[in-house]
C-alpha cells in the first residue's frame, strides 16, 4: 500500500466535506447562501444544513438571519491570529526567557490560552536537581496557578468564564469559590502580576506576569516556578521586576 492510499484510508469523509464548506469562501465570495454552498461543494442541501449549523454553533460560520447567507466566523479569525501570534511570540520570547533562565537557574515558561485552558508553548528547565518541570503542551484550568490566572485576569470576558466554570479541587490551595477567584483576578489586574503557592502542584511557588496587546488583553503569560524550599532564597520584589521587564521587552518587540 503506497503512502497516499494509506493516508486516504485513514481520513474521515464527513470531515472532508466540512473542510470543503470552509474552503468555498473566498475574497471574491465572502458570503454564500446554502444553495450556492451546495453548488460549490457538491454536498446535498440536507447534509450541508447539518454541517453549517454545527459551524454556526461553534463560531466557525456566521449566519445573517435576514439574508440567510453565511460567512466565515470569528473562531477562524481567532485561530488564525493564534497561529500567527504563537510563531512570532516564540521567536521573540525564546532568547529573553533563555537569558532569564540562565540568570536564575529556575524553570521559565511561556503560556497561552487554548480554548478554556492554559497551554505551555515554550519552557526552559531549572538546572537545579530539585525542580518542578513544565512540558511544552501541558495544560491546566484557567483558575489554577499563577500562569493560568494571569492569562484569565486579562481576558476580555473573564467574568463570563468565572460565572460558568466549575471549580474542581486540584490541591488544598486551589481557589474554592467564584467570589474568591473574582477577587484574586481583580488584584492581578491591579498589580500586574500573580503569585501562587501550590495551587496546582504541591510545594511549588510561581510568579507570572502577562504579555499584553495594545488593548491590554492577554496574549500570553511568562512564569517562573521555584520549589518552596528554595523560594525564600530570593528577593520576591526583584524577581517580580525581572519578570515584568522580560514581559515588557517581549511586548516591545512584538508591537
Amino acid at each position: 500500500m503506497d503512502k497516499v492510499t494509506y493516508e486516504k484510508n485513514y481520513t474521515i469523509t464527513s470531515l472532508h466535506k466540512a473542510i470543503r464548506v470552509l474552503k468555498a469562501f473566498s475574497h471574491d465570495e465572502p458570503s454564500l447562501s446554502l444553495t450556492e454552498l451546495s453548488k460549490k461543494t457538491g454536498i446535498t442541501i440536507s447534509s450541508l444544513q447539518r454541517i453549517v449549523s454545527t459551524f454556526v454553533v461553534e463560531g466557525f460560520l456566521h449566519k445573517n438571519e435576514q439574508t440567510k447567507r453565511y460567512q466565515l466566523g470569528h473562531s477562524l479569525l481567532y485561530l488564525g491570529n493564534l497561529v500567527k501570534q504563537e510563531s512570532s511570540l516564540i521567536l521573540v520570547a525564546e532568547p529573553i526567557l533563555k537569558r532569564l533562565n540562565e540568570e536564575t537557574k529556575e524553570s521559565l515558561s511561556l503560556n497561552i490560552i487554548d480554548g478554556y485552558e492554559r497551554r505551555c508553548i515554550l519552557n526552559f528547565d531549572s538546572s537545579y536537581p530539585l525542580s518542578t518541570k513544565m512540558l511544552v503542551g501541558d495544560t491546566s484550568p484557567l483558575y489554577a496557578g499563577a500562569s493560568s490566572k494571569t492569562l484569565l485576569a486579562f481576558m476580555p470576558n473573564y467574568k463570563d468564564y468565572v460565572n460558568n466554570v466549575q471549580l474542581d479541587k486540584i490541591t488544598e490551595h486551589t481557589v474554592k469559590t467564584k467570589e474568591q477567584l473574582l477577587k484574586q483576578l481583580e488584584q492581578i489586574r491591579e498589580q500586574g502580576y500573580c503569585i501562587s503557592n501550590g495551587e496546582r502542584v504541591r510545594g511549588a511557588w510561581s510568579i507570572s506576569v502577562p504579555i499584553l496587546n495594545a488593548a491590554q488583553e492577554s496574549i500570553a503569560s511568562i512564569s517562573i516556578v521555584i520549589p518552596v524550599i528554595r523560594y525564600t532564597d530570593y528577593n520576591e520584589t526583584e524577581l517580580i521586576q525581572k519578570m515584568q521587564q522580560a514581559a515588557k521587552e517581549i511586548e516591545n518587540q512584538l508591537y
